[in-house]
């Protein structure tokens, strides 16, 4: 049977099916667009009454023609690299020219062509994935029969047929209905049931679908995915046929169907999608560390301007002295470092090269090469629930029954009770004739005293209840031995599969099953379980009261059909349930020690009613189901008419279980200075039970759960009551959230700050992402959001670091990500090592690099000044070049590879992490430290030179450049903290380059006097009195101040 569904789709993803949603940069500007509602026609796309967007997507930043010019103005538009260009440009000006003009191009051409390259792998990568994605085949139904058609083909009002084709083969079920799922929206995991539009059921074959003239009419596109509203309409009925459309009839993009075949038609497209308006406008991520080495480089310009002025007004601003600024601008250029971008690019490329190589961590993937130092200052971790710190996957624990508690190990005990209470009846019932005795009857009664007695009819009661009390189908396929028909009729349980709107209920249908009394058939007025011994028990359905975020219970009434007994039954939370059941002396204590395991606790109770009673609730249950004014309060009333001294059967514990080491990993993070948020769609209930099972909030932290408020003043006094508690954590839902955000967002995110946790729950995917955006402006720290599902897209573009988790899911926030891992326990490895690494060492090359560049500027700047303030370089031609490439390029480069402590040693103390968080290995402190260092030894070398050279100019230059290379080896080798092979080699290896380039630079150098051992003393001598005082310095203070990490090398 075929029916048609309202499916907005973007493209299909047939994986357990998904219709699986991508977000495109063009299609984000879907808030500010002129949206309307529409008029579809069913399979005839071309009676559209107005454009559509393309059904594609492009996460591409260029095309073809603007990539070349686009990637130049990005890089231009800094200041740093707008300076360069500009110097470089200067030099085709004969007053301004220096020297050669490869001395200023190669430099900057070297820095171009890495970025174009790196820009342009990228674009490809994005490129390809963007085309598997838009070429994906579906299937379309049209006049020439079913059709194939690309993803990026499908318009609204085409019919699309969706099959789950990789599990199940094509089955509809119950009357056409099918039960959906919306994790990648919302983030809850529950089975959703979806009805089809009615009249479409009669049709005989989905080819009729385009022989009818029928048409939808729906709402203009919007952010809503929990309403929809629209009509069906078709007119070649006799009379035409109108029916209603809401939100039980839509499969949106980016969900899930359970099995079966769905005909839709396709009502939006592109960025008109609820999923791509969901998502917010990812913002172009620009690493702190680059801020801070910006913010560096400015001062060095800065200083670069004052060093020229200074200089000519020494000159007395004599003849064209505005021509002499300009020269001493270029001859001081060094003072701003044009190596320093390209060597931090290369080492982020290797830090996130050791990233995807380190095998502690495998399947890790960086898809942002360009801040992997972020990770290594993280202040909040905001992470999803589902799937992220759990594994989705619903285990049931434990039953209480006051007396007496079955855990894991005792189930057998449980099995045994039920198989014995069964075979009873089945002894009774064949040693009579007809019906079976009073007694036994009484004995099945669950109010007579014989019951409640014997500890096997208490276990006998409870799992009958929780074998009812549930709104679980069971759906029968087949397996490719027993065919589907076949397997619903004989109850294969090889064919079976349980479907609901809650995860939480299928563990509980799957326990009993495993204790002997099975779920095998249900309609919507009916249910079978079978007992141990084979004998099939009917219930019939007579009300059926869902479970309500505001109600937080359900109930049931059944008849059972052998004695004809009516029952109600009814599962809540202990809050609700302990003034619903007889007094007791055990729920409110049991409830709390399974809440502290981390168990989702649920009570069971049940009510017997007689013929009377049960017809008397009815008809008032009807009387107020038919009211016009306050219908819901009328109906909830009735209801709690029922809800009244009912019998406590018991409580049952289920646990969802926790990622691999979440636990543990959550604790590094917690040491490290770490405060994580977790940011869900689900439950206020089953957000609480998970924060405490994973010990987010530990034993000894008090939880606040922020009550429900919707206006100005309950969120005031509820803000006030919250601020008298210390120490707490918050759980707090998100429409409270969005009241207090709206009315007092700045006292509400600092009361949150404090907190050392907090949970968010119901939390639409904006909402987290606004959540990330308020935690950036109110408290200036770096975020990093984790997630593993469409809904975490938004939240993790949003963070300073987005990553992904590769799961259930699918891989929408792994994509989205700037990095992406198969577990959440790797998030403790890569902050604590790799980030830790990569800040330390980014740190350590910037400074090293600036060093370098001020060292020779010094030098220039004292020649300049003893010989009249003159504007002529020191060193011309190769030297300048050689002398930041391969002369110094390889040795200060391999400080990447340098490190504190061992990757163990972090992992074992994640305290070190938190000493990143102020941002000292990179902060004014030292960065003036390495000014004056570079101002120290510049002096010494240039006026050493001055000093010691003989007659000729060439002897300073080969004395000043032959100490200045040797200094800056030395510095690096007193820089490393623990030395890499490849750091020895990189030594040696420059000074061997130099040694060997002496030959060919007879030009600059005096070959003949560098062989002499006067220049050797000349050169050794101004080496040491430039470099020994800081290894004295630095041997001082490791030993009366050492650093914390040398403690734990040492």
């Amino acid at each position: 049977m075929y029916s048609v569904m309202l499916f907005l789709t973007k493209y299909f993803r047939c994986d357990a099916f998904k219709a699986f949603c991508e977000c495109c940069p063009w299609s984000r500007c879907c808030s500010g667009g002129d949206f309307r509602p529409r008029t579809v026609w069913l399979g005839h796309p071309e009676k559209r009454e107005q454009r559509y967007p393309r059904n594609v997507i492009n996460n591409q930043k260029y095309n073809f023609f603007t990539f070349l010019p686009g990637v130049l103005f990005n890089q231009f538009k800094y200041f740093f690299n707008l300076y360069f260009l500009l110097l470089a440009c200067s030099q085709f000006v004969n007053e301004l020219r220096l020297g050669a003009l490869y001395t200023y191009w190669v430099p900057l051409g070297f820095v171009l062509v890495i970025t174009i390259v790196r820009e342009a792998v990228e674009e490809m990568r994005c490129f390809l994935r963007d085309k598997e994605v838009n070429s994906q085949i579906y299937s379309k139904l049209s006049t020439r029969g079913t059709v194939k058609v690309k993803s990026s083909g499908i318009q609204v009002g085409d019919l699309i047929i969706v099959e789950k084709v990789d599990i199940f083969p094509p089955v509809f079920h119950h009357k056409g209905s099918c039960f959906l799922r919306t994790d990648q929206l919302d983030g809850e995991t529950d089975w959703k049931l979806r009805l089809p539009v009615a009249c479409t059921q009669r049709l005989p074959t989905a080819a009729d679908l385009l022989q009818i003239r029928s048409f939808v009419y729906a709402e203009e596109p919007n952010i809503d995915i929990h309403n929809f509203i629209g009509t069906f309409t078709r007119e070649d009925g006799d009379p035409p046929v109108n029916e209603s459309l809401s939100i039980e009839n839509t499969l949106w993009a980016s969900t899930v169907i359970a099995s079966g075949t769905v005909v839709g038609v396709v009502i939006y497209t592109g960025k008109e999608l609820r999923s791509v308006m969901n998502t917010s406008n990812p913002r172009h991520k620009i690493g702190l560390f680059d801020l801070e080495v910006n913010c560096l480089t400015k001062i060095l310009f800065g200083a670069l301007v004052v060093v020229s002025l200074v200089m000519v007004a020494l000159q007395h601003f004599a003849g064209r002295w505005y021509l002499q600024i300009f020269r001493f601008l270029l001859l001081f250029s060094n003072i701003v470092p044009i190596s320093l971008r390209v060597n931090l690019d290369m080492g982020k490329m290797v830090f996130s090269w050791m990233i995807k190589k380190d095998s502690k961590i495998p399947g890790t993937v960086v898809r942002a090469s360009t801040f992997p130092e972020q990770l290594g200052r993280i202040s909040y971790l905001l992470t999803d629930k589902t799937g992220t710190l759990t594994q989705n996957e619903m285990v049931f624990r434990r039953l209480h029954l006051g007396t007496v508690a079955y855990g894991m190990d005792s189930m057998d005990e449980v099995q045994s009770h039920v198989f014995s209470a069964y075979t009873q009846v089945i002894v009774h019932i064949c040693n009579t004739s007809g019906s079976p005795p009073q007694d036994l009857q009484a004995s099945r009664a669950p109010g007579t005293t014989k019951v409640r007695k014997t500890i096997s009819s208490r276990v006998h009661e409870a799992v009958k209840a929780i074998a009812l009390v549930h709104n679980v189908t069971p759906v029968y396929e087949s397996n490719g031995v027993t065919d589907q028909a076949e397997a619903e009729m004989h109850y294969e349980d090889t064919c079976r599969v349980y479907q609901a709107s809650s995860p939480d209920e299928v563990s509980l249908v799957q326990w009993t099953e495993s204790v002997g009394l099975t779920l095998v058939g249900r309609d919507q007025s009916s249910m079978q379980l079978r007992t141990p011994s084979g004998q099939i028990l009917n219930f019939t359905i007579l009300q059926i009261f869902p479970f309500t975020y505001e109600s937080k219970r359900m109930g049931i009434i059944v008849r059972d059909e052998s004695t004809g007994e009516i029952t109600f039954y009814m599962k809540g939370a202990d809050v609700v349930m302990a003034g619903i059941v007889q007094y007791n002396d055990w729920l409110e204590e049991e409830c709390g020690n399974m809440a502290r395991e981390g168990l989702r606790v649920l009570v069971v109770a049940k009510k017997s009613l007689t013929e009377e009673q049960y017809q008397d609730f009815e008809a008032r249950y009807v009387q107020a189901k038919l009211s016009v004014h306050d219908r819901s309060l009328k109906v909830a009333t009735v209801i709690e008419s029922l809800e009244m001294e009912m019998e406590l059967l018991c409580l049952t514990g289920v646990e969802d279980q926790l990622q691999a080491d979440v636990r543990p990993t959550l604790e590094i993070l917690r040491n490290a200075g770490i405060k994580v948020w977790m940011l869900t769609g689900d439950k206020l209930e089953t957000a609480t039970c998970t924060a405490k099972n994973a010990h987010l909030v530990t034993r000894n932290q008090d939880i606040h759960v922020f009550r429900p408020v919707t206006t100005r003043s309950e969120a005031h006094l509820e803000l006030n009551a919250f601020r008298r508690k210390h120490d707490c954590a918050l759980v707090i839902s998100g429409d409270s959230l969005e009241v207090c955000l709206k009315y007092y967002e700045y006292e509400f995110m600092e009361l949150a700050c404090q907190c050392p946790a907090v949970v968010c729950c119901r939390c639409a995917p904006t909402q987290k992402a606004q959540i990330v955006r308020l935690l950036q402006e109110r408290t200036g720290k770096l975020t990093c959001a984790v997630g593993d599902g469409g809904n975490d897209v938004s939240m993790i573009q949003e963070a300073d670091c987005g990553v992904g988790v590769e799961g259930k899911e699918g891989k929408q926030a792994s994509l989205a990500a700037d990095f992406s891992i198969t577990q959440f326990k790797h998030l403790g490895r890569l902050l604590m090592v790799h980030g830790r690494n990569s800040y330390k060492r980014s740190a350590a090359l910037s400074q090293f690099v600036i060093h370098r560049s001020l060292c020779i500027s010094t030098m220039q700047a004292v020649f300049s000044s003893v010989f009249y303030f003159a504007s002529v370089p020191l060193y011309q031609g190769f030297l300048i070049i050689g002398y930041s490439t391969i002369y110094t390029m390889f040795p200060v480069f391999s400080l990447v590879l340098d490190k504190d402590v061992k990757s163990e040693v972090a992992m074992l103390y994640p305290e070190l992490y938190k000493d990143l968080l102020k941002g000292r290995p990179l902060s004014f402190k030292t960065f003036l430290i390495w000014v004056l260092i570079s101002i120290y030894q510049g002096n010494i070398i240039m006026y050493g030179a001055l000093l010691l050279f003989e007659s000729e100019f060439v002897h300073i230059v080969a004395i000043s450049f032959t100490s200045l290379i040797l200094t800056e080896l030395l510095m690096v080798a007193l820089t490393v903290q623990t030395w890499h092979w490849l750091m020895i080699v990189a030594e040696l290896l420059s000074l061997a380059c130099y040694i060997a380039s002496l030959v060919f630079l007879h030009e600059f150098i005096d070959v003949y006097f560098i062989a002499t051992l006067s220049f050797v003393w000349k050169v050794t001598a101004i080496t040491l009195v430039s470099c020994l005082p800081l290894y004295i310095l630095k041997y001082l203070r490791r030993r009366f101040s050492p650093p914390s990490y040398s403690k734990l090398t040492s």
